[in-house]
């Protein structure tokens, strides 16, 4: 099998990393679609000019970046998911940076604020009443897990209906970050997670009223509101701590998440495993 477009020529330099810069843009482009596998290793290796070694640092670094994945006796499949690529981004901004649970959970409130605004300006009647059954469907649940499922399938309802593709795709993956955080420092499955989602039910309802009522400014008003007191209500569970510490324990709970979560080619646990 032949690579789908004559291979950019390669000069002297990092070999591997501009063979790896063009395999991204055929995968990037559609050139090579998703779900597709890349030629073998000895086609590569002949079209490129370059030894099979350097292929397989090449197909490394892909694999790390979420963009294909390998198996042992198999060609590389394409895996270009615009999720796996934003997760795997966006948990090692966290990680680098050393940004805090407070500033991760403040950026969420914000963007489901815009997308609240947004489903009142643009969603239709039948998807504003699939938020609500989404709504709904979280007080019908019995065990944490289902909870869990039930919570990050209503506010990822909320941010398709906003019609903003990359807006919904980061309202996805840090709510799935929300939801770890919230879960681990609940105590896990048998902690007091479910207490305080279920708790909070009456707020996701508001939201919804809000949303149908085609009002932007009071949507993303009523769902910062719900932010702060699913915010607060995390962090009571952790009173009679000092601040620095409590503030540290969140930070290294979101980083212990992304750790089991997020990882190598940008392979991203279900939701769900945040009960685990």
């Amino acid at each position: 099998m032949s690579v789908p477009h004559t291979p950019a020529r390669i000069f002297r330099g990092r070999v591997a990393d501009q063979i790896v810069e063009d395999l991204r843009e055929q995968i990037l482009s559609g050139a090579l679609p998703n779900g597709s596998r890349l030629p073998s290793e000895r086609d590569l290796a002949a079209s490129y000019d370059v030894s099979a070694p350097t292929i397989r640092e090449a197909i490394r670094v892909l694999t790390a970046m979420g963009l294909v994945t390998t198996r042992n006796g198999s060609r590389a499949t394409v895996n270009a998911q615009g999720d796996t690529m934003l997760a795997m981004s966006i948990a090692s901004v966290v990680q680098v940076e050393k940004v805090g649970a407070r500033e991760v959970l403040g950026l969420l409130g914000a963007l489901h604020g815009y997308a609240a605004e947004l489903a009142a300006e643009q969603a239709s009647d039948e998807e504003i009443e699939r938020l609500r059954e989404a709504a709904e469907a979280i007080s019908r649940t019995t065990d944490n897990e289902a909870l869990a499922a039930a919570l990050y399938q209503f506010f990822a309802t909320m941010a398709e209906i906003s019609h903003n593709p990359l807006l919904a795709a980061l309202c996805r993956f840090i709510t799935e970050m929300q939801i770890g955080l919230a879960v681990k420092l609940s105590g896990g499955e048998g902690g007091d997670f479910g207490q305080i989602a279920r708790s909070l039910q009456p707020g996701r309802m508001r939201i919804v009223t809000a949303v149908a009522t085609r009002d932007p400014a009071h949507a993303a008003q009523v769902i910062r509101a719900y932010h702060l007191e699913t915010i607060e209500k995390v962090r009571a569970g952790r009173q009679g701590e000092e601040e620095a510490r409590a503030e540290t324990g969140l930070s290294d709970a979101l980083l212990s998440w992304l750790r089991t979560n997020v990882g190598l080619g940008g392979q991203v646990a279900s939701h769900r495993s945040t009960l685990s």
